[in-house]
């Protein structure tokens, strides 16, 4: 169920001061070249008529609404929402303290194109099922508990769930269970609407029903917030996500969806606790994206003492301890202060606490020297906290990768739309003429289009198909081994050890093996996606010399670019052999024999592991599957389109077409479809060779 509701006054129009812009040049430069195609399909929507327009305004569509992602992740307290709110360029928008237990993943939609009557904030709530799943079986910890006869952990997380499922009756009363599954929209967002969704209060007794704090934060599942962003040059999304290590585990289940569908990550660490070992699920969720789409971002070094001569020292520890712990090699490292960049946004420094404010001092002195003199003392502290660098690196990743892609796309739709209005073109110009125009029969042409639909999808459907076992069998021989090497190592530790000793074995072996096994179907998916549409794109290009015996010089149709495969983050979910001894205690105490620890062991992480290869086998195949032949089909469907166009064009009368175009007229617009080929041609050219680079030199981690 959904509802519009009126909100009660917009969020005030936070200050966005020029200083933001600061470290956005990429950014606008890659603006520029997006603006500059839309120029482009703005001229071609003007000559090539009716039909062309269409599609020109479909492709200008589609660079409008592009919206880049970033999912912010990291540990609690790190002051990630803090972040996310200087970023956004609002210090108040979002509360920094929530309820332990809240697991709203918030997205703030800087810039978005919206309809007139679109909403401006939109809250889902968990449905009944997700709710049952938490309710009834204590969500991933449960599940884990319970499979391990962890009776000690299972008590602790009915009490706690208990006690949420109290209060959250208490404060929704009857209403508690329609409300579940419903979406609430509002017309306008405001400051308590905010809150009445994502914070959480403790004392409702004062105030309203309506006017309660976090009144729904227990049951919402995800904050649409959309609202302007003056110092950036086009949309963004920026994706707050709760921290990772919450009682239930439900935050890492909604940090990994946050994460599939975002290109970039910034990973928001403290400068006090930064990066240790015990931070393994938080660098297994990063190890699985590619080290260039990872940002580290360390915050809070308002509250080291000398901010400059630490920082050296932390960040030597993080990349250790990454490396350590199999996380990224060599990702980006940055250190900065959210507070110092809302104290900034603020305009009043007055405020600031001492010891802050004596580490500020330090680290300008240090960091910018005799030039801070020439800076607005607000643009000097946003300077120092490292939202430009942070801004710089994030518009630099935007530009050369999924900006990147987006241009190149709609640069080869639009290609291969202009190579069919000049084959038009070149067609009517002929029939102006007076020449002897062969065309084929609109139904043997529909036939030959059919043909060639059903071979390529059919085709590409088939190898996938092949690719798509080999990886099944391959993760599945890997879980195997992983299991059987498992057995024998703890049937070793009992025989030498004895049952005294706890044993423990990491499941990062098995991480390891799937991983591999995912990148060697990668690249056979993104080779079999090549070929199949190249060769749909030459079968094309023949047609339209059978079809219409035109030569249209240097034209041939360009294939679209094989589908990105999102990482596999799933494999940083938690496994029951990632957890502390204290889990195996109860399971230990249970069996009896040695035969018996081995068999309920095989069980048990069976029971754990085959969620996640499913995942990578069903759920993550089945998407790319789709997205690989939705694009062969969509591909397939625009040639169609422009075939189609054609044909009929050479079935109009020689007095229409003079009509229509105009000897002169017809002319002048087959030389601006030249110019318009040709630039296209060249920006694609140039777009290929930056993504070759770009390939080179950023592997995957």
């Amino acid at each position: 169920m959904e509802e519009l509701n009126e909100g009660q006054g917009g969020v005030a129009k936070a200050q966005q001061p020029a200083f933001m812009r600061i470290g956005l040049d990429k950014l606008d430069a890659y603006h520029e070249e997006l603006l500059d195609l839309e120029d482009t399909l703005h001229d071609i929507e003007k000559i090539g008529g009716p039909e062309a327009a269409k599609k020109a305004q479909r492709l200008v569509k589609q660079l409008k609404t592009f919206e880049p992602n970033i999912t912010m992740i990291g540990q609690i307290k790190a002051g990630k929402t803090s972040l996310v709110n200087a970023m956004a360029g609002r210090p108040d928008l979002l509360p920094a303290d929530v309820n332990p237990w809240t697991s709203v993943i918030t997205s703030l939609h800087l810039n978005t194109p919206l309809p007139d009557d679109a909403p401006r904030a939109s809250f889902q709530f968990f449905d009944q099922n997700e709710w049952d799943h938490l309710v009834e079986n204590g969500g991933r910890i449960g599940e884990l508990s319970s499979r391990a006869g962890a009776d000690e952990e299972m008590n602790k997380v009915r009490e706690q769930i208990a006690h949420m499922y109290e209060k959250t009756r208490e404060r929704l009363g009857r209403k508690f269970e329609l409300l579940l599954g419903q979406r609430h929209n509002y017309a306008e967002l405001d400051d308590d609407l905010v809150q009445r969704y994502v914070c959480m209060g403790d004392d409702f007794d004062d105030i309203s029903v309506a006017e309660q704090q976090g009144r729904f934060a227990d049951i919402t599942k995800s904050a649409d917030l959309y609202f302007d962003a003056s110092f950036l040059p086009m949309p963004l999304c920026i994706r707050d996500t709760p921290g990772v290590n919450d009682t239930f585990m439900m935050r890492e289940q909604i940090t990994i969806k946050a994460l599939r569908d975002s290109r970039i990550c910034v990973v928001v660490l403290s400068a006090h606790q930064a990066l240790s070992s015990m931070d393994m699920g938080l660098i297994r969720l990063i190890s699985n994206v590619k080290s260039r789409e990872v940002i580290i971002f360390v915050n809070r070094i308002d509250e080291l003492s000398d901010p400059a001569s630490q920082i050296g020292e932390i960040r030597a520890s993080i990349l250790q301890t990454l490396k350590d712990n199999n996380g990224p090699d060599n990702p980006e490292v940055l250190f900065g202060s959210a507070y110092w960049a809302n104290l900034a946004l603020g305009g009043d420094l007055s405020e600031i606490v001492e010891d802050s404010a004596d580490a500020l001092f330090k680290y300008a002195e240090s960091v910018v020297g005799d030039s801070a003199t020439d800076m607005d003392t607000n643009e000097l502290v946003w300077q120092l906290s490292g939202l430009p660098h942070l801004f710089d690196a994030l518009a630099e990743r935007i530009a050369e990768g999924a900006g990147a892609e987006r241009l190149l796309s709609v640069r080869k739709s639009a290609q291969n739309h202009v190579g069919g209005l000049r084959a038009s073109s070149s067609l009517v110009s002929l029939r102006l003429e007076g020449g002897d125009v062969k065309t084929m029969d609109p139904d043997v042409l529909k036939a030959h289009l059919d043909a060639i639909d059903d071979k390529h999808i059919n085709a590409l459907d088939a190898h996938l198909k092949i690719v798509f076992e080999k990886f099944s069998r391959r993760i599945d021989q890997s879980n195997k081994r992983f299991l059987d090497r498992a057995v024998e190592n703890l049937i070793r530790h009992l025989e030498t050890q004895g049952e005294d000793q706890i044993w423990q074995y990491s499941p990062d072996g098995l991480r390891i093996l799937l991983r591999t096994g995912y990148q060697v179907m990668k690249k056979d998916f993104t080779t079999t996606c090549q070929g199949a549409f190249g060769q749909a794109a030459n079968d094309l290009t023949m047609i339209y010399g059978e079809a219409f015996g035109v030569d249209v010089e240097n034209f041939e149709v360009s294939p679209p670019e094989a589908p990105q495969i999102p990482a596999p983050v799933s494999l940083g979910q938690t496994i029951a052999l990632d957890l502390q001894t204290s889990w195996w205690k109860g399971w230990w105490q249970r069996r009896k024999g040695y035969r018996a620890f081995a068999s309920g062991f095989y069980e048990l992480i069976e029971a754990e592991t085959a969620p996640i290869v499913n995942d990578l086998k069903t759920r993550q195949l089945t998407e790319i599957r789709d997205q690989a032949l939705g694009d062969m089909a969509d591909f397939l469907a625009e040639q169609r389109g422009i075939l189609t166009d054609i044909a009929e064009k050479s079935q109009v009368g020689v007095e229409d077409l003079e009509g229509l175009f105009g000897i002169t007229a017809q002319k002048e617009r087959e030389e601006l479809f030249d110019i318009i080929f040709e630039e296209l041609a060249m920006d694609q050219d140039d777009s290929d060779g930056e993504r070759a680079d770009m390939t080179s030199g950023g592997a995957a981690a």
